[in-house]
């Protein structure tokens, strides 16, 4: 896969990457069940038609076989050459140049292209120290890091990576991660409201800022019909003195769900987003596989109370 994929020519690969999202959303019959429970369950798509829904979650798929193989044909890009396939806006260039050159916390969601994104910061110069979660296979843990330092960042595993951010902030320099999977409730996740209902995500951006008060600045990749993207670096989060880091996190989801509304296709719907619900008031409709917890709910009333 690693020396493969760059060979192939790109019309091609986007062919490829269509037909093993297709296949995983045929044979994945778990992922295509939850996919479709999570539409369903939001309020902005509950009213959504089943054979809608299974064709986002189809879309999904694809969205993300793309995504997977880009990483590794990836290798074909470069300074010179990357804007061919990414298209990249600044919202606010002048706070971007500022927080490159002293250091900043930039997060997207598991959306679009979430790998490319970070690449092609690294052929602006943005150089950063990017978490990604380790593989049950040393090997292939060896893999993907070697694909997602190709632009010059540097990798590390998502365990006790808390302190290692610290450090690399506090030299001002650049971190990044995703902020939308599901974290276990505990000291190390926090509750935000996503399509209204609620899951529990990494407090680390949050935590992060709270300590170094480096800005925490959004991207996002929008995939094109074309097999390209346009990539949006937003404005840094406006986050008042003494903010806690609850309203921290859930302003930063908040910037990212208009742009999944608008274009649902690319998110990963086939994760389990809500793997907990409250026990009460419970006046929304959570996905099938959302469980009661004891240790969720209490967990809920010691952030609400915090």
């Amino acid at each position: 896969m690693e020396f493969i994929i760059p060979l192939i020519p790109r019309a091609l690969l986007l062919f490829i990457a269509k037909y093993l999202g297709t296949t995983a959303y045929i044979f994945d019959r778990r992922g295509r069940k939850t996919g479709i429970a999570n539409v369903q369950s939001t309020s902005q798509f509950k009213s959504i038609s089943d054979s809608n829904a299974a064709e986002l979650i189809l879309k999904s798929y694809q969205s993300f076989a793309l995504s997977t193989c880009d990483l590794f044909w990836a290798s074909n890009i470069n300074k010179t050459n990357y804007s061919e396939f990414v298209q990249v806006e600044f919202e606010n260039r002048e706070a971007y140049e500022k927080a490159r050159q002293n250091g900043a916390i930039w997060v997207t969601p598991h959306y679009g292209n979430f790998e490319l994104i970070s690449l092609v910061m690294g052929f602006y110069n943005t150089k950063f120290t990017v978490v990604a979660q380790d593989f049950r296979n040393p090997r292939l843990t060896e893999i993907f890091k070697r694909a997602r330092e190709h632009s010059g960042h540097k990798v590390i595993s998502s365990k006790r990576a808390m302190f290692r951010l610290l450090k690399t902030l506090k030299s001002n320099e650049n971190v990044a991660f995703l902020t939308d999977l599901t974290v276990p409730p505990g000291a190390e996740s926090i509750p935000i409201h996503c399509f209204s209902l609620i899951t529990s995500v990494t407090r680390l951006h949050a935590f992060l800022h709270n300590k170094t008060n480096a800005p925490i600045i959004p991207g996002i990749s929008i995939p094109c019909s074309d097999g390209t993207y346009i990539m949006k670096v937003l404005s840094p989060l406006d986050i008042p003195d003494g903010c806690d880091q609850s309203t921290i996190a859930q302003k930063c989801w908040d910037i990212f769900e208009p742009y999944i509304i608008k274009f649902p296709d690319p998110w990963l719907w086939m994760y389990r987003h809500w793997k907990y619900k409250p026990r009460e008031p419970l006046d929304v409709n959570y996905p099938y596989y959302s469980h009661v917890s004891k240790a969720f709910d209490a967990w809920l009333k010691e952030s609400n109370e915090n």
